[in-house]
């Protein structure tokens, strides 16, 4: 089955990888249109070796469309998925929009393919953080059920987007230059620098990034009781985020059954060479499909052998956004 397919959002970071993966993975497409908004309208995007123009996002953008992969802001989404579903199409959205919506399946192909299945037309994409972490923690919790999960990341530029990766590229220039640099995108200053992540904060302290990695897990696992305090800070790496892992399980868990468990698990590689002090890295997560796990110890601090810590890295544009949602319309 070939797809009459539509990128919502096009030439954004998370956008452009659409194209990317969806020409290495030889998705089947029976047609490919590009939208955005009317500032890259009449752009060019190379697909194939062909170059595609991208069209202005409206109302009628979605007749004949079958297929929406959509990553154009939660707004946008908010007002364009319910109109493409009425054409028809199924929209795998890549926003917040909807992903706590309790008629919204929210899905890592990983994880929980089978609720694709309860969808009415449109299937949410996780938080790239949230993704990351739900690969390798999810067959430990199928082996072992998780109690809690005490998570700190070290989160990428990517993640605010392409004009924040600029902005970084070009802070560190003018600070290695010793000159001052007006950033356009990013809050706080980025070159050599981390700050906490650059979401809203709420009455009990923990920001937007923060509440989404507890509410998100608890959904995607079917695991109302799970407990996930979490701390999210943005580093100056460009792309891929890392993620401190900490897990106190229900029975005794040894570092040995973590590497067998996680030897086997799909969309996971272990990077766990204590000898060379060889671990999981931004850099050789950065276009990777797999979530890399390292650091791979007892947690010395619970009693009964119940805790182990991990350290972790993905490419946040890829598995934590364009793949996943590639993978979800692979599944359908």
């Amino acid at each position: 089955m070939a797809w009459k397919t539509a990128i919502m959002g096009a030439t954004g970071a998370v956008g452009t990888e659409f194209l990317t993966i969806l020409e290495q993975r030889n998705f089947p497409l029976a047609s490919l249109k590009l939208l955005a908004s009317s500032r890259s309208a009449g752009r060019k995007l190379n697909f194939k070796g062909e170059q595609l123009v991208v069209e202005e996002l409206t109302e009628k953008s979605f007749k004949g469309v079958e297929l929406v992969l959509a990553s154009a802001g939660g707004s946008i989404s908010k007002k364009y998925a319910p109109i493409a579903v009425a054409e028809g199409a199924v929209v795998v959205d890549n926003t917040s929009a909807y992903r706590m919506d309790p008629a919204v399946p929210l899905v890592v192909p990983e994880v929980n393919p089978q609720d694709i299945q309860l969808h009415k037309g449109i299937i949410a994409n996780p938080n790239c953080s949230t993704i990351i972490m739900n690969v390798p923690v999810w067959p430990l919790h199928q082996a072992n059920p998780i109690r809690r999960i005490v998570m700190s990341t070290y989160q990428a530029v990517s993640g605010i987007g392409a004009a924040a990766m600029a902005d970084l590229a070009e802070a560190t220039r003018a600070a290695l230059e010793g000159r001052e640099y007006q950033q356009k995108v990013i809050k706080f200053p980025a070159a050599f620098n981390v700050w906490s992540h650059d979401s809203g904060i709420a009455e009990d302290g923990y920001n937007v990034e923060e509440q989404k990695a507890l509410n998100e897990t608890r959904k995607i696992f079917h695991c109302p009781s799970l407990r996930i305090p979490a701390t999210c800070i943005r580093v100056p790496v460009m792309r891929a985020h890392s993620e401190s892992i900490n897990i106190e399980f229900t029975n005794p868990m040894t570092p040995a059954q973590v590497r067998a468990i996680l030897g086997k698990a799909p969309g996971v590689k272990i990077v766990d060479d204590r000898a060379r002090n060889y671990f999981p890295m931004p850099r050789d997560a950065t276009g990777q499909d797999d979530v890399l796990v390292g650091r791979i110890r007892q947690d010395v601090s619970q009693d009964g052998g119940r805790g182990i810590d991990l350290f972790i890295a993905g490419d946040q544009i890829r598995k934590g956004a364009a793949l996943n949602a590639v993978q979800i319309a692979e599944l359908l």
